[in-house]
């Protein structure tokens, strides 16, 4: 396999995982939150990822979310599935679950909590790929991982046999840009931090968009892609500060991405969003009322 393989692209939104009353899994708000990111310009949806809350997910549940997605974006869009795990094993085991859901490619991201070599990080994906029934999407996310997908590293993971594409994560520019030059002949680059570079990402050649921000903010962040592509430059540049401005916002003042994604997914009154699982707590108090300030400040001047 290899890009060519699929024809996946443009903005396909991280999704959440939402939670009823007793922290068991929402069906209803999951599926409507598909279908209402559809409706603004989606091309695709990941579930079960960092902003899915994969790590507080059993196997289980991970398994039924695959069966909703599929469903929920069958022929509207490419169903990604997440599947965080530290051993090779085990990621091995939800691809499998993935591909009996009917999900088109998974997300697999390094392991977590040891900290790893890049040979050891590099064996890792050898014997997932070795043993993967479904194209493979690399995920970049050290800040989360710990362990980095340097550019040289996916470098070598790109020409394994099922990958065909990487979410890159870092945050840091140079990282993005150095992994897209050397592997867009061989895989699908996404950008993951959409809403602080995805313009210049586009630009720059991006087979697409991977990001939380569409759950709050739709079309905007979908417009990104749209907008770029079309050459509405004015329009992109625009949409890109609003994005900066909000990802500062949902990270001040001791906040963190996920927590805040569903609290403004509350206050605007949009499925998927509701408390988050343990460890993350739900915000409160002054946090969360500077953050209900902060996005409608935002919100009111942005010009698109």
């Amino acid at each position: 396999m290899n890009r060519d393989s699929v024809d996946w692209g443009g903005p396909m939104p991280a999704i959440t995982t939402p939670f009823r009353a007793d922290l068991s899994l929402d069906d209803e708000a999951f599926v409507a939150n598909i279908s209402r990111l559809y409706d603004a310009g989606a091309t695709g949806m990941v579930a079960g990822g960092c902003t899915g809350e994969f790590w507080a997910l059993t196997l289980a549940e991970r398994a039924q979310l695959a069966k909703w997605v599929v469903s929920a974006s069958a022929g509207r869009g490419t169903a990604i599935m997440g599947t965080g795990a530290i051993r090779a094993e085990e990621v091995v085991e939800q691809i499998h679950t993935a591909r009996d859901a009917g999900c088109d490619g998974v997300l697999v991201m390094p392991p977590y909590f040891a900290h790893l070599t890049d040979s050891e990080v590099i064996a890792h994906y050898e014997s997932i790929d070795a043993a993967s029934v479904l194209p493979i999407v690399l995920y970049n996310i050290p800040g989360n991982a710990g362990n980095a997908l340097t550019p040289s590293v996916a470098d070598r993971l790109a020409d394994l046999d099922n990958v065909v594409a990487i979410k890159e994560s870092s945050g840091n520019w140079t990282n993005f840009h150095d992994t897209l030059l050397r592997v867009q002949d061989r895989i699908r680059v996404f950008c993951g931090p959409s809403s602080v570079f995805g313009t210049a990402a586009v630009l720059a050649g991006a087979d697409g968009l991977i990001d939380c921000f569409p759950n709050v903010w739709a079309p905007g962040c979908l417009d990104l892609w749209h907008a770029t592509k079309a050459g509405r430059l004015d329009e992109a540049w625009a949409l890109q500060r609003t994005g900066i401005e909000l990802t500062q916002l949902f990270t001040a003042e001791g906040r963190t991405l996920y927590p805040s994604t569903k609290a403004v997914m509350d206050l605007l009154g949009v499925p998927g969003g509701g408390v988050p699982r343990p460890p993350l707590l739900a915000l409160e108090g002054a946090q969360l009322k500077s953050l209900h300030e902060g996005f409608h400040a935002i919100m009111s001047k942005a010009k698109f």
